[in-house]
């Protein structure tokens, strides 16, 4: 929730404009756009419409892309709420049915301790003993599933929120479908495991959206949309196998609890625990841009810089979504005026070593060109070879003089 209101208010200060309460009921498209009708009886006009509508998508349904995966074996509840008892403790505890865990919404961490608050909402989770149906949960169902695990409800009342996951993963067979694109839970549906969804809805959004925005306002080809789909979708692929075997880890029986087991002495280990935080956290990814150095492809680290006007960190040239070429050679080195309306040059210096998520310090390039989405599309030394070719494939032809 605090995410979410953070997003809003980045949305507010872009004015955008939200049509709040209407539904998406249908649309059309045909070569120049698309034609979409809403739940009060009206319709619009776009370019391009983006389906960020849920696992339950209809705009991926209308527009006929196929959600191929696998059924729920189980499902949990998951909910905010009130209880007139309090449990003998909490923390999370397992059985043959599945994992369950009861504790205050509020906590502090003290002496590497998890200390609870004595007051305020109960976050619940409970597995249900049989995966529920497609719908939305009431508070009798989580009355029910709390029974069925504790012998008792503990009086549960006063749900702030209460909603339902399963182990189902399924994912879109496109992510593109003419002038129909999916993004996030509309793309991809996998269990919660390990925290994943989210990040990789929201790079989703960024991947797509600085390509849309430039094909919408002409200075890419359409083509360049097709991207979208070839880099998003094998990450997204990836996310539901992890959340997958991750969602095997919580069964409690005796094979399992070995395994569980042995991988945490495995994430006992620095190398090990390094390259999973990277893999879940989406921070090791690499865009196949081709050969080249290390960096293409991947997240560009958050450098600290010293640049003309004094020092500044890499995401901070990233505020106003536009690509940056940063230069740490000679200034001046590269003539950027073909581009210059669409790309910012920053001769800058940098100290210290480039280290990249799950990835051993990489050499540092004599400049780098970094997309709007944080990820570099073109790196390299004296001579600059390749990079007018990548300033042309990712951010439109060169202007005529």
């Amino acid at each position: 929730m605090h995410i979410e209101r953070i997003l809003a208010g980045w949305v507010d200060e872009l004015e955008a404009r939200i049509y709040r309460g209407l539904e998406v009921t249908g649309f059309v498209q045909d070569e120049a756009g698309v034609d979409v009708e809403l739940s009060d009886g009206r319709s619009m006009r776009a370019q391009y419409l983006v389906g960020c509508d849920g696992g339950r998508s209809l705009v991926r349904k209308a527009a006929g892309i196929a959600f191929p995966g696998s059924e729920p074996t189980i499902s949990n509840l998951i909910a905010v709420a009130e209880l007139a008892e309090k449990p003998p403790e909490w923390g999370v505890r397992r059985d043959a049915v599945g994992t369950h865990a009861l504790a205050p919404v509020e906590y502090e961490i003290r002496d590497g301790e998890i200390v609870y608050a004595d007051h305020g909402p109960i976050g619940v989770l409970v597995t249900e003993r049989s995966p529920g149906p497609n719908a939305e949960p009431t508070l009798g169902d989580l009355s029910a599933a709390l029974i069925d695990a504790y012998g008792t409800d503990y009086g549960v009342r006063s749900a702030v929120s209460i909603s339902r996951f399963t182990d189902a993963a399924r994912q879109a067979a496109a992510y593109r479908k003419g002038r129909v694109l999916v993004a996030g839970d509309a793309a991809h549906v996998h269990p919660p495991d390990g925290g994943q969804g989210l990040q990789t809805g929201v790079q989703d959004a960024v991947n797509l959206g600085w390509k849309l925005a430039q094909v919408v306002k002409g200075i890419s080809p359409e083509g360049l949309l097709d991207t979208y789909h070839a880099e998003r979708r094998p990450v997204g692929a990836r996310v539901l196998r992890n959340a997958m075997a991750c969602a095997a880890l919580r069964r409690d029986d005796d094979r399992t609890t070995a395994l569980r087991d042995a991988i945490g002495e495995l994430l006992g280990m620095d190398e090990p625990r390094r390259r999973f935080a990277a893999m879940m956290s989406g921070l090791d990814i690499r865009y196949d841009l081709g050969e080249g150095h290390p960096l293409l492809g991947r997240r560009m680290p958050d450098l600290d810089l010293i640049a003309e006007d004094g020092p500044l960190r890499v995401f901070t040239l990233l505020h106003d979504a536009r690509p940056v070429l940063l230069n740490f050679g000679e200034l001046g080195a590269f003539d950027l005026t073909p581009w210059a309306d669409r790309v910012r040059r920053v001769d800058a210096r940098c100290e210290g070593v480039w280290e990249l998520p799950g990835l051993d310090a990489a050499p540092a390039p004599g400049a780098v060109l970094v997309r709007p989405d944080g990820h570099v599309a073109w790196a390299g030394d004296a001579g600059w070879s390749g990079l007018t070719e990548a300033l042309g494939r990712w951010f439109g032809p060169p202007a005529l003089s």
